[in-house]
């Protein structure tokens, strides 16, 4: 088979496998990869090189950079102080949360934005009573709105501004991204603050079990329900917690008599009250009287968390609450300022580029396991395996799409519709393709494809090739309509639990905007 007409059937039935929904993401990228491979549209090392590339291995490290914020308390710290500035109305939540991503997107890329803030929005949505799929998906496309405005947002933008100069034109300043940037996030929060909570669906994420509760809620229950009278501020603090256990079948714990104020016989954990089984209500240990343990009998002991996580894992006991879930929700808690001093450095080396994200960010990773921040198994269970496998699987199809020809086919169709028409015609057209490859394939693959095409209708109607190059940044980033379209559309998936047609309903407008806004505005700031 012609490996033009290959690559286009691959991406056809990539597209109609991503929207059924009725193929795991990951299986669908993979497929991919080997179908590449099996027209021999690709060398089996060029369809497996998705897994070996930088870009994969930077959002692998981000996720455990965000699993270190969540897991000192940085994240309740932060939703502590979010929460009580907006409140609990959806809309300003979302507006508050798209100003931070955009504003922290424009400095450490998008993908350190939302990897850095996405346990922060998955907290608050849980203290707002909201699922997070009402927050998600605005905080993915904020963070694309927020690149457009320094020259570090995101890849695109050292592209285009180096296509510009080497077409005869000049690069492109630092801040001056800003001059379309600054109004399209405004407008971009403006749409999914308003629309957002009529357009978003509700959710159930697959995996939620590890936000963090209230902490201030949590330790209320536990006063009323053990009688106990510790303040919040005793009960838990970054040091030692608590933690509920039930007495387990066969324990050997039972027809021990105990009372509140004893210490466990391993870990010596402070007993703190006891819940008979059967009636739920606390028992007379608290006063001091012997109880005899029973199987179902629950238990509040305090201690260092280690000894609490330690403790929950012995047979005799059923952890009735986490230690490890109920620490996350101490406000910078142990390891906190270790976390904070590594993201600090991580993003230094970002902005700076002294060295290449992915090693950044391998180095941060680093930093968090040597640091004890981190274990080694939470390293592994923090990383979004599908998000990683479905962009390794899918960076292939990009590569083919340049190699094979399949760029130079839509090159050509774009030059025979546009001819010799105005330029704003010209832009539209090409805008237009940048926004419909860019839903399917990364907006990197996408811009290196339509560059080379602005270049050339630009030259051929004699005008400045400024405004293509504005515009074909700005259309890049108009990845909306797709959870493949962006790595950070897939990173907020599977916590938001959406499906791949949520995306399009409040995307739809945004690309309306972006489009408008390239074709009409750039123009005007930047003229032919």
């Amino acid at each position: 088979m012609d490996p033009i007409t290959a690559t286009f059937i691959i991406l056809g039935l990539a597209i109609v496998a991503f929207l059924s929904g009725r193929v795991p993401l990951g299986i669908v990228a993979i497929g991919v990869a080997l179908a590449l491979w099996a027209t021999g549209v690709l060398t089996l090392p060029e369809a497996l090189a998705g897994f070996a590339d930088p870009t994969v291995v930077f959002i692998a490290t981000l996720f455990v950079v965000a699993e270190s914020l969540d897991a000192t308390g940085v994240t309740a710290w932060l939703a502590q102080r979010i929460v009580p500035l907006a409140g609990t109305r959806p809309s300003r939540l979302i507006a508050i949360v798209a100003v931070c991503v955009a504003v922290l997107a424009a400095f450490i890329s998008i993908n350190g934005a939302v990897a850095a803030l996405l346990p922060v929005v998955v907290v608050i949505a849980v203290r707002a009573h909201l699922v997070p799929s009402r927050l998600l998906i605005p905080l993915a496309f904020a963070a694309s709105a927020g690149s457009l405005l320094t020259l570090a947002g995101t890849p695109v933008n050292p592209v285009v501004s180096d296509a510009a100069a080497a077409a005869g034109g000049r690069a492109f300043g630092f801040f001056e991204f800003a001059l379309a940037g600054v109004p399209l996030v405004a407008l971009t929060v403006l749409i999914v603050a308003v629309l957002g909570p009529r357009l978003l669906p509700d959710r159930t994420p697959s995996q939620l079990g590890d936000a963090a509760p209230d902490m201030r809620a949590t330790a209320r229950a536990f006063r009323r329900d053990y009688d106990v009278s510790l303040d919040t501020d005793a009960l838990i603090t970054a040091e030692q917690g608590v933690a509920e256990v039930l007495v387990a079948p066969r324990s050997t714990l039972i027809g021990q008599e105990v009372c509140a104020g004893m210490t466990t016989q391993t870990e010596s954990l402070v007993i703190l009250g006891i819940r008979r089984g059967e009636d739920g209500e606390p028992d007379a240990a608290r006063a001091g009287a012997m109880t005899v343990l029973r199987a179902g009998d629950a238990v509040l002991v305090q201690g260092p968390w280690p000894a609490l996580e330690r403790y929950v894992r012995s047979p005799d006991v059923i952890a009735v609450t986490s230690p490890q879930v109920l620490r996350r929700a101490v406000p910078l808690g142990r390891g906190a300022k270790r976390a904070l001093v590594i993201l600090g450095l991580m993003v230094v080396l970002l902005a700076t580029g002294l060295v290449p994200p992915a090693v950044a960010g391998l180095l941060a990773a680093g930093a968090l396991v040597v640091s004890r921040v981190l274990t080694g198994p939470q390293v592994y269970r923090s990383i979004g395996w599908t998000t990683v496998v479905l962009i390794a699987g899918m960076i292939p199809l990009s590569s083919a799409f340049v190699s094979t020809g399949a760029a130079d086919v839509v090159a050509d169709g774009v030059l025979g519709i546009t001819g010799t028409a105005s330029p704003h015609i010209a832009l539209l057209v090409i805008c237009t393709v940048t926004l419909v490859l860019g839903q399917f394939i990364s907006n990197v693959a996408t811009v290196l494809v339509v560059a080379p095409i602005a270049v050339s209708v630009a030259a051929s109607l004699g005008v400045s090739i400024q405004p293509f190059m504005m515009a074909l940044t700005i259309a890049g980033a108009a990845a909306f309509l797709t959870p493949i379209a962006t790595p950070v559309n897939l990173m907020v998936m599977q916590p938001g639990g959406y499906r791949f047609g949520d995306y399009w309903r409040l995307g739809l407008p945004l690309v309306v905007v972006y489009l408008a806004v390239a074709v009409l505005y750039v123009p005007l700031v930047w003229p032919f």
